[in-house]
């Protein structure tokens, strides 16, 4: 009896379908087949990058979720960028490619990074010759073509035939979530490695020449590696065990070690990486369960074609292939049944886990697989699993296919079908167009500057992908600066984050310049689009604060990037924001509602007289208050402490509540349970 697929059993066992694949015997077919192949996943990648693709010159393809302001939106596509850069660049230098030297500088050693490998080492020339934005564009093209290739490749050498093999390319590439991952987070784009790490290791065990079978082997433990090499040691929690039990169900000596080399390697690696780099940065503890609610999918989630939330909880599977998989299922359990147990688990397991705190028991999980606690995403070993139900798929479609007994054109017909199925239920275009500002004036000038560090603001905490931006124009114009963004930055990165936020609304304390001048910044940038787009209401009291300070630009007066110097004696500028309403209070960013988990909180008032609030926070906690620039008393709050103060002139006021607390009162809330602004005494200038 012969397995779904393809010819006669054979008692080697082989293949799925008991046989091994054979070359054509016309080599010029073989090589046509092939581009015929590689254009019909080049197509497939096309049309799932859409609508973004419409702009490929111009924007980035990415998520498409927010107006760039004139300058580009943020999002991790621009980390991506800019790491893939950094190989080329360093290479360029003579430094090591696996090296930042300008991010969180002088705060902490040049910073290992990864996702550069192995994209960079495309994206180097492309960008020579088109430019960061294509080159990014080009590479994700072929990350999706390259899901669909090697996913037919790894069928096609188990021994599925061509055509279902094909169809279950096609749902890997533009698996939904895999999909979405790819438009920023590169989980979408090491997710290629595993069906290619499988690929491989069917070539290794079917050739029977010992050179091919040894440099196939290789490839196998070098593409599953790359998962760990890439930055994506969360997905490579599902993908190592998934690969290596495959590799040992389908045992061949030299193939199997060859992949348990890499399975080994990749642990290895991520060891290092955890030592060298994620116990010295802000998640050396892990996330709380908090931050996995944040990013968790509900259930609802696994079969919603919206993206009801963020991009991290889109999670979606199809309505069509998951029964398509488990006809598959059957079907494979009757001949393979560990393997059919094997692709059932790495299906379950990852969706399961995917929506966090929704799965009973979830929360004592990750108390006993200890690395679930350092992901605050619980869906990224979901690519595995978008994975096997297109193994699953494809086995199904091969098994009606046999027993239907379709041959020629009526063949061609119902994988045409299948694969207007497939489409129609996975394409959901998660993928739009994110804005690219072109070269900006001000970094163009501070490319002439002396030799010095630079602060771009609005600033952001290292772990906060608004300043994402400031990334691309470090690829224009690579200085250091105390900034930077990595979710995985070390803890000394933090240290004047404080202070430097503070000045994003305009608030300058005693010893902030002082600060500027250790941390040896030479130009402040002033960027209009990331105050929009972080929705911080401060930029005119940016821009003011700066002003007072001492700093002037000589940038022209279009923007939207403005380069800032002290002591030029140019005359002050008007803002080029408004002036927020006067009759409210206007809060710095970290604000949300009435409520800060700042350290140091700031507010701007407008108007004369007394104006009093009341604080809580936890009962170990101190309160230091500053009124336009002046510190003016301290408070210990308890749950509700009253504050009152005389606001001497009808103009802006600057507050500042810098807020201690002893250890065992972290994290705290600081609150404002109830204010009364003064009453208007008249329109008359504001200062600065």
């Amino acid at each position: 009896m012969s397995e779904p697929g393809a010819g006669p059993a054979d008692p080697s066992g082989a293949g799925l379908a008991g046989r091994r694949p054979t070359r054509p015997r016309h080599l010029g077919w073989l090589r046509s087949r092939r581009l015929l192949l590689a254009l019909f996943f080049l197509a497939v990648a096309v049309v799932a990058a859409a609508p973004g693709v419409a702009e490929l010159p111009s924007k980035f393809i990415a998520d498409g979720s927010l107006p760039g302001y004139a300058e580009p939106t943020a999002g991790d596509h621009l980390q991506s960028t800019y790491r893939f850069w950094l190989v080329g660049h360093q290479l360029e230098q003579g430094r090591a490619p696996w090296k930042d030297p300008y991010s969180f500088q002088p705060l902490v050693p040049p910073q290992t990074v990864l996702l550069g490998w192995p994209w960079g080492i495309g994206f180097w020339p492309l960008d020579a010759a088109f430019g960061p934005v294509v080159a990014w564009n080009l590479l994700l093209l072929l990350s999706i073509a390259l899901a669909g290739l090697a996913t037919y490749g790894w069928l096609v050498g188990y021994g599925l035939a061509r055509g279902p093999a094909l169809v279950g390319g096609l749902a890997f590439a533009i698996a939904p979530y895999r999909l979405a991952q790819s438009g920023g987070h590169l989980i979408g784009w090491a997710a290629v490695f595993v069906p290619a790490a499988l690929w491989a290791f069917e070539r290794a065990r079917a050739t029977e020449r010992p050179v091919a079978r040894h440099l196939w082997g290789a490839l196998s433990a070098l593409s599953l590696l790359s998962v760990t090499m890439s930055g994506q040691v969360n997905l490579a929690l599902a993908a190592l065990p998934f690969c290596l039990a495959y590799a040992a169900l389908r045992w061949r000596p030299a193939a199997t070690l060859w992949l348990a080399a890499g399975t080994a390697g990749a642990i290895a690696l991520g060891l290092v990486i955890r030592r060298t780099i994620i116990d010295g940065s802000i998640a050396a503890g892990g996330r709380s369960l908090q931050q996995v609610e944040l990013f968790q999918s509900d259930w609802i989630d696994l079969i919603s074609r919206d993206r009801r939330e963020g991009i991290e909880q889109f999670a979606y599977v199809g309505w069509l292939l998951p029964v398509a998989a488990v006809v598959g299922l059957v079907v494979l359990g009757r001949r393979r049944p560990l393997l059919a147990l094997l692709l059932l688990l790495s299906t379950a397991i990852p969706l399961l886990l995917a929506v966090g705190t929704n799965l009973p028991g979830y929360a004592d999980l990750r108390e006993v697989v200890s690395p679930l606690r350092f992901s605050r995403v619980p869906g990224r070993l979901l690519p595995v699993a978008n994975l096997a139900l297109a193994a699953l798929a494809a086995i199904a479609l091969g098994h009606v296919l046999t027993r239907l007994r379709l041959a020629g054109r009526r063949r061609l017909v119902a994988l045409g079908i299948a694969v207007a199925l497939v489409g129609a239920d996975l394409l959901v275009f998660p993928l739009g167009a994110n804005d690219a500002a072109p070269a900006s004036a001000a970094y163009r000038e501070l490319a002439d500057a002396p030799a010095g560090r630079i602060l771009d603001l609005p600033y952001f905490t290292p772990g906060t992908h608004w300043g994402s931006p400031y990334d691309f124009y470090a690829m224009q114009t690579p200085r250091e600066r105390p900034g930077g963004y990595s979710s995985v930055a070390p803890v000394a990165a933090y240290g004047p984050a404080p202070s430097l936020r503070r000045l994003n609304c305009g608030i300058w304390l005693p010893g902030d310049q002082r600060l500027l001048d250790s941390l040896g910044v030479a130009e402040v940038l002033f960027h209009e689009g990331p105050y929009a787009q972080a929705r911080i209401p401060t930029a005119w009291f940016g821009w003011h604060g700066l002003q007072l300070a001492g700093y002037r630009t000589r940038t022209p007066g279009d923007g939207p990037v403005w380069l800032f110097r002290r002591g030029t004696g140019l005359p002050a500028l008007a803002a080029p924001v408004p002036e927020p309403e006067r009759e409210q209070l206007v809060p710095c960013d970290g604000w949300y509602g009435y409520g800060t988990t700042l350290p140091q909180a700031g507010l701007w008032v407008h108007g004369e007289g007394a104006f009093s609030l009341s604080l809580s926070a936890p009962a170990l906690a101190t309160t230091t208050v500053w009124l336009d620039g002046a510190r003016v008393e301290e408070l210990r709050l308890a749950a509700s402490t009253p504050l009152r103060l005389e606001l001497e002139g009808d103009r802006w006021h600057s507050i500042v509540l810098d807020t201690a607390t002893s250890g065992s009162a972290l994290p705290f809330t600081l609150r404002v349970t109830a204010l009364a602004l003064p009453t208007p005494a008249g329109e008359v200038p504001a200062q600065g």
